[in-house]
This record gives structure tokens, C-alpha cells and sequence, in this order.
């Protein structure tokens, strides 16, 4: 949200001190807590601890009233101006325990209204045309992973989807009864603005399916066509469709991000938005916070889109840190294949002290097999906090900032 610094705006510069019971994650909700806001903050912030269940004890305002002992050290210390004052939006408060039942669930932390959906369906769809089709691997790689980019110019309505969205593509041909192909979905990779910023293109990151069976080995429908594709040629596209993966508007929100294999595609568009200097100059969005992108692949050539990320950890070292698990390079602390689970676990305490900054969402998309084990290392480093993770995680689901997206 801007804030207009205009001088005729009526800005009052008193600080208020609010002192609560019940209210953050986990242990913060029993400690007695401060905040210290100017007046013109008061109110959303009342609105805040009125939502999510907390109790206020004090108002006051000039000189601040002796701090309880109950308050935390890094509140006691906070200067006037708190760094960390709490975000007026409600739902980046999610509590760590079931809220009193008269207390109103937290609203969401992700701006919804504008949100295109279903602007093409698959009975009319888009006729998009490939622009450009490359391999994403290096020598030695596993498997097929291509970078596709298709041009969406001239659709009425156009075409235009956000970050964290997907698209539907209807391959050629039919299937083994005779009828066409249904569509399959993939997640979008690119930002809004596409790769060229020029508002009119879409790109997704493919692999190609490859199983075998009754000895034969089987290539996906959908995949195969799109891998194998030219530029020039027509593809049918439905949609966009989605809000599960929607970044927040907050940009000084902190985003984890969990990803295996093609599951980079919307963290890559993420971090476009953060970090690519064109788009920075672009989306009048500049992010401000903290990113930490989690990386799983089996081998350091299928790293997706690695040039990038180095380099947006090297130009922004103090906002993006990047942490890689090969699973058949590296080895976990018991000397097995170090696969994503094994990094949240090594890195347990640091993430799980960014999710209790209200701040925070976490982001995790690719392989489903990957969901038992980060949920097996959160609720490790939840327990040696104090808190139940089981109870905690449907809460950050409530508040979007817990945003799954596996297959």
C-alpha cells in the first residue's frame, strides 16, 4: 500500500505504545507484547489484534510504560519506530493455536480482486503462436527439460495472466478412442510482463513424462508435443487459472521458496520480478525483503535457469539467497543422497524463525513426494519452539502464506 508523505495530508506524528496478551505465532501468543506506532498507524493496527484474537491491555501514549516481564528482549530494545511493527493487514498474523472461537478468521494476506481467470476456456480456445523453443540442460543432464515461450497478441480479450498462475495447453491430435486430446496444465514462468517485458507472451518450463511400462517405454501426450514444437506453429491455450501460488502485494514480505525439478517455473517468475533489473524498472513493484530459493534437481546440469539465480544472489546479496540439494552430487548429514527435505532440515531453525516473522510465505511447488519430508523437518524445528505444527501449518494455509503446488 503507498502512503502519500505529502505534508497536507494530515500526518500526525504522536507514537502511541499498545500492549497485548495473545497475539503472534507460537510463544509470542503467551507473552505480553508492545508495539510502539504513530497515531496514524493506530488504527490498523487495533483492527489486527482485534482479528486474529488478541487482548489488549494498554493504550498509551508519550513517555512508554514500564515493559512486563513477560515481554520479548527484541521488542524491549525496539526504538520508537519499530522496525518490526506489524503489518495492517490482519491475516499476516495467523496465531499458533486455535483463535478464541468469537475471534473472526484472519483475512487474506494476497490481493485477489484483480486476478484474471478463464479468459479462454477449452471449448474457444487461444490460438497462440511459439515464438521460441530451447533445452534448459547441460551436457550429461537427465532427462528433457525445454524453456517454451508462445506469443498471446491479438487475443480479444488479451490474454494476460500474474505470477504464480498457469495455462492450459490442448496438444495436436487425438487420443487412443479417436477423441481430441484434453488439455494438460503447467505453471507459468514468466512474469506478467513476459521474458521480452513487452505484455504479450507467456513462457513455461517442460519436461518431457517418461515411464516405462509392460516393458515399453511410454513418452507423455502433452510434453512430448510441446518439447518437440517449432516456432511457428499454433498451440492451443486455455485460462489463465489459479490463486493458490499469488506472490503478496507486501514488498517488504519475506518468500521461501521449495521447488523440484520443473517446479521452478513460478519461483523463476518470481524472482524475475524481484531481481531482473528491467523488470524492477517495469512493474513499479520493487521488492525489498527477503527471498531464499530451495533448489532440488538429481544433477548439477538439470539446475534450471542456475546463471540467473547466481547472479541475482551476487547482485542482491543482502535479499536473495540460493541453496541447492543434487541429490546424486551431495550428501545429506547421514551420508544418503541429499535431496530438498534434507536442506529444510539443515536449515530448520532459520526458516522456521523467518515463518514466525508475519511476513513471511512460504512457496513450495514440484514433486509430491517432497511434502512428507519438509513436513517432517517443520514439525521438528516447530516442536523445539513449542509449537504444534500440525495446528500451525492449516493456519499460515488460512492466511495464505503456506502455498502448495505439487503433482
Amino acid at each position: 500500500m503507498r502512503v502519500s508523505t505529502d505534508k497536507t495530508s494530515g500526518s500526525d506524528g504522536r507514537l502511541f505504545t499498545v500492549v497485548v496478551e495473545s497475539y503472534g505465532v507460537g510463544q509470542q501468543r503467551q507473552a505480553e507484547r508492545r508495539f510502539t506506532v504513530s497515531f496514524d498507524r493506530l488504527q490498523s493496527l487495533m483492527q489486527s489484534i482485534a482479528r486474529n484474537g488478541g487482548r489488549i491491555r494498554v493504550v498509551s501514549s508519550g513517555p512508554q510504560p514500564a515493559l512486563s516481564e513477560a515481554a520479548s528482549a527484541t521488542e524491549a530494545a525496539a526504538p520508537p519506530q519499530a522496525p518490526s511493527e506489524p503489518s495492517p493487514n490482519p491475516a499476516e498474523h495467523p496465531p499458533a493455536e486455535p483463535a478464541p472461537s468469537n475471534a473472526k478468521p484472519a483475512a487474506p494476506s494476497v490481493s485477489h480482486a484483480e486476478v484474471p481467470v478463464n479468459l479462454y476456456k477449452p471449448k474457444d480456445p487461444f490460438i497462440g503462436t511459439v515464438l521460441g523453443n530451447y533445452s534448459l540442460l547441460a551436457d550429461g543432464a537427465i532427462g528433457r527439460v525445454n524453456h517454451i515461450t508462445f506469443d498471446l497478441a491479438g487475443g480479444d480479450p488479451q490474454l494476460h495472466y500474474v505470477e504464480g498462475q498457469s495455462i492450459g495447453i490442448i496438444p495436436d491430435g487425438t487420443d487412443a478412442n479417436g477423441k481430441p486430446n484434453k488439455l494438460r496444465l503447467y505453471s507459468i514462468a514468466s512474469t506478467r510482463h513476459g521474458d521480452d517485458l513487452a505484455d504479450h507472451t507467456v513462457s513455461l518450463c517442460v519436461r518431457q513424462l517418461e515411464y516405462e511400462k509392460d516393458g515399453q517405454t511410454i513418452y507423455g501426450v502433452c510434453s512430448t508435443f510441446l518439447c518437440d514444437i517449432q516456432p511457428g506453429a499454433k498451440v492451443k491455450i486455455i485460462g489463465p487459472v489459479g490463486k493458490e501460488m499469488l506472490l503478496p502485494d507486501d514488498e517488504e514480505a519475506n518468500i521461501i521458496m521449495l521447488a523440484t525439478g520443473t517446479g521452478i517455473a513460478p519461483m523463476r517468475a518470481y524472482l524475475r520480478r524481484m531481481f531482473d533489473p528491467s523488470e524492477r524498472e517495469s512493474n513499479g513493484w520493487h521488492f525489498r525483503g527477503k527471498a531464499w530459493l530451495i533448489m532440488g534437481v538429481p544433477k548439477t546440469a538439470n539446475l534450471l535457469y542456475d546463471d540467473d539465480f547466481n547472479r541475482y544472489e551476487t547482485e542482491y546479496p543482502d535479499n536473495f539467497r540460493y541453496t541447492k540439494a543434487i541429490s546424486r552430487e551431495q550428501q545429506n548429514a547421514k551420508g544418503g543422497r541429499m535431496y530438498i527435505q534434507d536442506r529444510v532440515l539443515e536449515h530448520a531453525d532459520e526458516i522456521f524463525t523467518l515463518i514466525e516473522d508475519p511476513k513471511t510465505h512460504v512457496y513450495m511447488c514440484g514433486l509430491r513426494g517432497m511434502e512428507p519430508g519438509i513436513d517432517e523437518a517443520m514439525t521438528a524445528a516447530a516442536a523445539a519452539k513449542g509449537i504444534n505444527w500440525s495446528e500451525l501449518r492449516p493456519q499460515l494455509k488460512k492466511a495464505e502464506r503456506w502455498h502448495v503446488e505439487t503433482y
